[in-house]
């Protein structure tokens, strides 16, 4: 079983910037996938960026040129570089590991508030 832990969200103004990251409680040595999603009050779930164990990202096009997702194998984590925030990306954001043949992990949230 494998545990996710997010930090780093919090308040930034419109413009602003802040970094998210995951941290997993095991070295994953197989193929696997990471990601971020964020569901805002009233709104589905989005699926944000993604991030492959060989390092293919995706990204939605509402992030896209600002938000960057990358990873730290050695220390089991993955970051979400978010710049240029806007009001439109408050949400709670959730950190996702998919192991194929093993299983799927959610981390518990975490907020990110933008000000206008």
């Amino acid at each position: 079983q494998v545990q996710l832990v997010e930090f780093g969200g919090g308040l930034a103004q419109a413009g602003g910037s802040l970094r998210l990251s995951c941290a997993a409680s095991a070295r994953i040595l197989s193929a696997y996938s990471m990601d971020w999603s964020r569901q805002a009050p009233g709104k589905q779930r989005e699926l944000v960026a993604s991030i492959s164990s060989t390092g293919i990202t995706n990204y939605a096009d509402s992030v896209k040129s600002r938000f960057s997702i990358s990873q730290d194998k050695a220390k089991s984590r993955v970051y979400l570089q978010m710049n240029n925030l806007r009001p439109e990306d408050t949400a709670l954001y959730y950190c996702r590991l998919i192991v194929p043949g093993e299983g799927v992990y959610w981390g518990q949230g975490i907020q990110v508030t933008v000000s206008s």
